[in-house]
């Protein structure tokens, strides 16, 4: 009898120790009591949650463009690619205003805990509307905020002048994706990286344990590991940019905690989405804008004469 009771309190505290181990540590809302400060311009958006931003380029009154930066993951704001690495001159003569935001849970943006592919379109559009932007506007995505593209392709298009992904990241459950093209490219990542996106498309509830325990290998992202998924070449640049000043900004990324702005990340871009990106209709059919894949100098000047 006491062994059975012993066996039963030893199951009990295992089971409580479980769970314990999955919930993440709430996050640190800027702001608040403990919480990073308050730097940014932000708006309040409609579920009264506040969102960062940052202006680049020439103002809204004088520019010819209006264009929305969404920045990568694990990234904020300050990351934006499109304003800091062109030419001021190639700015002005574009005549381009840019703003940059911090996705839900970076930066100094508030969590989303209800953040779908849907509510992310909808923030940019709130964003361009109590900004100002009119009623038409670019936007460029980078890395995981390329998905957030195909949100605004799908949910917005009609608020769109142009749209361009740079490095966009897929989705390997997309239903229209040919099966043998994810699956390749699926088993060409680290055994890490393919356990990490399994875990957030199948059980997203177990995410945070996931890639904070040390039993198993996790996502080499999070775990800023880039010589497991980029080559010398690669790394060769990474080595060349840290003057650039991209890494001083990335511990504000995270500052709010890493659940509900990576990991989050994770279990939205790799979740079941409610739409098929690979299903996406031209949205400029009658040549009134213009999407690009991929972005240059020559893509930015590209996507602007198109919506001309």
């Amino acid at each position: 009898m006491m062994f059975r009771s012993l066996a039963f309190l030893l199951l009990v505290g295992l089971v409580a120790w479980a769970y314990q181990a999955t919930q993440p540590p709430p996050p640190k809302i800027c702001g608040s009591p403990g919480g990073p400060p308050i730097t940014a311009p932000r708006i309040k958006l409609r579920d009264g949650r506040y969102l960062a931003y940052k202006e680049h380029g020439l103002s809204k009154q004088v520019a010819k463009h209006n264009i929305i930066f969404v920045h990568g993951f694990g990234s904020s704001r300050h990351d934006a690619l499109i304003a800091t690495q062109l030419s001021p001159e190639l700015v002005e003569d574009l005549g381009v205003y840019i703003v940059s935001f911090d996705r839900p849970g970076y930066g100094e943006s508030d969590p989303d805990l209800k953040r779908t592919a849907k509510s992310l379109a909808l923030d940019i559009e709130e964003l361009a509307d109590q900004i100002g932007l009119g009623s038409k506007f670019y936007v460029v995505g980078y890395s995981m905020g390329g998905q957030v593209i195909w949100s605004c392709l799908h949910y917005i298009p009609h608020r769109l002048a142009g749209a361009t992904l740079h490095a966009p990241v897929i989705n390997y459950w997309w239903p229209g994706f040919p099966a043998n093209l994810s699956t390749d490219a699926y088993y060409k990542q680290p055994p890490g990286d393919q356990w990490a996106l399994r875990v957030a498309h199948h059980i997203p509830w177990l995410t945070y344990w996931w890639n904070t325990q040390t039993f198993f290998p996790s996502s080499s992202v999070i775990v800023r590991k880039p010589e497991l998924i980029f080559s010398s070449q690669d790394l060769e640049i990474f080595r060349n940019m840290k003057g650039s000043g991209r890494e001083n900004n990335k511990p504000q990324g995270k500052q709010q905690g890493e659940f509900e702005s990576v990991h989050r990340d994770l279990m939205i871009g790799f979740g079941n989405w409610e739409f098929d990106p690979i299903e996406i209709k031209n949205p400029f059919p009658n040549n009134e804008g213009s999407y690009k894949d991929g972005m240059s100098e020559a893509m930015l000047k590209a996507m602007l004469a198109g919506g001309k």
